[in-house]
């Protein structure tokens, strides 16, 4: 079936999208739009017309991982449910041999272009935590658990999931071996009985 005028071609932007998430792992700053282009096997028109800049990329990059992390928060259910999944969603990712790359490529960049990491982070790992924040309180005003500080209790949950999995991310430390889903039910457990009401 063909496009109707003006209608985006979803495959391509997801071709961008990888294709500069690869390159920012392996090149940092250096990743070029041209680079982005060939190796998303696209035109460098049909990118620019997309993504005027790497700015744009990192923010659509980080914002794609963070829907994708964030999904329990929009499904439902009773708080333990949604903590589980969303630990485990973390914890996925920080495990996947890619994460630790496009982390390693955030880092390389930060000095050079202040304003794209500033950017990734604002659209992905702070919007992910303003996501639970307003979860979490959503909760409080349920009446489920007692979060005083929704904020504090975002990044708590975060740190206590991934603990120095980030780190081990960005060094280029292989994770040490775990069972994934007994550790993300372990977070949520232990996080709702310090927030119990």
């Amino acid at each position: 079936m063909s496009r109707a005028a003006g209608q985006i071609d979803e495959t391509k932007t997801e071709a961008i999208l990888d294709a500069a998430l690869a390159l920012f792992g392996e090149k940092g700053a250096l990743a070029s739009m041209e680079a982005i282009a060939r190796r998303a096997g696209v035109s460098r028109q049909t990118l620019y017309n997309r993504f005027p800049n790497k700015l744009e990329i990192g923010r659509a990059l980080a914002a794609r991982r963070s829907d994708a992390i964030s999904a329990p928060l929009r499904a439902g259910g009773d708080p333990e449910t949604v903590l589980t999944a969303l630990a485990a969603g973390l914890l996925d990712k920080l495990c996947r041999a890619e994460a630790g790359a496009s982390m390693r490529g955030v880092a390389l960049m930060s000095p050079e272009m202040p304003e794209l990491a500033d950017a990734i982070y604002q659209a992905g790992p702070a919007e992910g935590l303003r996501r639970l924040s307003a979860w979490l309180a959503e909760q409080d005003r349920l009446g489920l658990v007692s979060v005083p500080d929704p904020d504090a209790a975002a990044e708590m949950f975060s740190g206590m999931v991934l603990g120095h999995g980030h780190l081990r991310g960005v060094l280029g430390v292989a994770q040490p071996v775990f069972d994934l889903e007994a550790r993300a039910a372990e977070a949520a457990r232990r996080f709702l009985r310090a927030f119990a009401r």
